[in-house]
């Protein structure tokens, strides 16, 4: 993938196999461990991890309150590559506007993450795009915070091992 100004590019490389890091990316027990930014907690109203299944997940942020996403996915290969929407909502799941999330107001209304996980001997390279820009996703710390997840993960699939 090529990293443009309206594309967001991470790679990580975990120390466990693809099947172990797509499981904790589709698993909401493994989720709820570590896919929220620091000092924040996730809960999944509904989460259905299948090609047309939806997800509907709150961040609980002690400061900055709470973020509400729905999402839908649109491809899971495993354990090669997810494909999902991320929207801002509310409570019920209706759309709001990045203004009523608290988001800046250049923020994308919907966002695309694909993660694709490759064997790299018995480590995954871990690759994730979202589209949203880096510089915006660098302002807001969410990018900051999906560096500081991917650490958590790191941790999360270290008290799993060995399998």
């Amino acid at each position: 993938m090529e990293k443009t100004k309206e594309n967001l590019l991470i790679t990580h490389l975990f120390d466990a196999r693809p099947e172990l890091v797509f499981n904790a990316w589709t698993d909401p027990a493994q989720l709820k461990h570590w896919y929220a930014p620091d000092g924040c907690t996730i809960e999944f109203k509904s989460i259905e991890v299948k090609v047309g299944g939806a997800f509907h997940s709150c961040i609980h942020d002690p400061v900055h309150g709470e973020c509400w996403i729905k999402g839908f996915y649109h491809e899971v290969a495993f354990p090669e590559k997810l494909v999902y929407t991320m929207t801002l909502t509310n409570e019920q799941g209706d759309a709001v506007s990045s203004d009523q999330a608290g988001k800046p107001g250049d923020w994308p209304k919907d966002i695309v993450t694909t993660v694709t996980f490759v064997a790299v001997g018995e480590k995954t390279e871990m690759t994730l795009h979202q589209t949203v820009s880096e510089q915006e996703a660098k302002k807001t710390g969410a990018y900051h915070s999906w560096i500081s997840m991917f650490d958590r993960l790191s941790t999360v699939l270290k008290s799993r091992l060995p399998i």
